[in-house]
């Protein structure tokens, strides 16, 4: 409640945050049909490119399936897809930037010259060239977004890491016996967890960009899975002029989405930033 009084616009976001989840998880009771069903009208005929009216509040596609419905849906792909990336590049991202900032020397230097390489790559450049070597699907394109997540993590880690080595109690660890593995895992670790979530909440609304650019470029998540991303590429930049809402539809939804969790992703970072929580 605090957190809500103190960061009213971070607040707004986790509220639209925690919507969106809520209706990903409960697609098949909030959805009004099935995302995959040809709505026919009284004569047996697919309501095609019907516009959004008291009956479908979105809109139909060409063949007749329900935009809301596909958008409710779609929801579940993209939290999938941001959640599942950002858990397994922050967790890469976090075991290399331990392992380079405490056992400092040629491990070290290998490592960040790897990282220095992918960072050199811009995001969306390093998902298009890994992707193109895998077949589309939601677990290639978590791996496809980690691999992207994973270098900057690690960047981030490793510096909060070389800044906790000069701490008083390590070298008091180090000097009753304490090993390395001991010492990361019971000191080092626990005062990285809050760059980590940090990293995480302004990950999550990229992943989702990505995946939907993924997506619209036909590397992403396969038809007739609902994705937003999909969506916009084959529904929406086929019929822009005579059914705009099936572009509008999905464009709103990424939009909103991102802006959500980029709200409350900035909320949690000056709460969490000791730089930033003094000021």
């Amino acid at each position: 409640m605090r957190f809500i009084v103190s960061k009213p616009v971070g607040g707004a976001g986790g509220l639209i945050v925690l919507i969106i989840v809520f209706g990903a998880i409960f697609a098949p009771l909030v959805a009004p049909f099935d995302p995959y069903e040809f709505n026919l009208d009284e004569n047996g005929m697919p309501v095609r490119l019907e516009g959004p009216d008291r009956d479908y509040l979105l809109g139909t596609d060409a063949i007749g399936r329900d935009v809301l419905s596909r958008i409710i849906y779609g929801a579940r792909v993209s939290l999938i897809v941001g959640l599942g990336a950002v858990a397994l590049g922050v967790t890469l991202g976090t075991i290399i930037g331990l392992i380079s900032g405490y056992f400092v020397g040629k491990i070290d230097q290998v490592l960040q010259r790897i990282v220095d390489t992918l960072m050199a790559i811009p995001a969306i450049v390093l998902a298009l060239a890994v992707m193109t070597m895998l077949q589309p699907g939601i677990f290639n394109i978590i791996l496809v977004i980690a691999i992207v997540i994973a270098p900057g993590s690690a960047r981030v880690v490793r510096s909060t890491v070389l800044a906790i080595k000069q701490n008083v109690y390590i070298e008091a660890a180090r000097s009753v016996g304490a090993t390395d593995s001991r010492i990361v895992f019971r000191h080092i670790l626990p005062n990285v967890f809050a760059p980590i979530i940090i990293i995480a909440s302004i990950w999550v609304g990229n992943a989702i960009v990505i995946e939907a650019a993924l997506s619209y470029l036909g590397l992403g998540t396969p038809p007739p899975t609902p994705s937003w991303g999909g969506m916009l590429a084959l529904e929406g930049r086929r019929y822009l002029e005579n059914a705009p809402w099936l572009a509008i539809a999905p464009g709103v939804a990424i939009s909103i989405a991102v802006l959500a969790v980029n709200m409350l992703g900035d909320a949690l970072r000056d709460v969490l930033d000791p730089r930033l929580r003094s000021r």
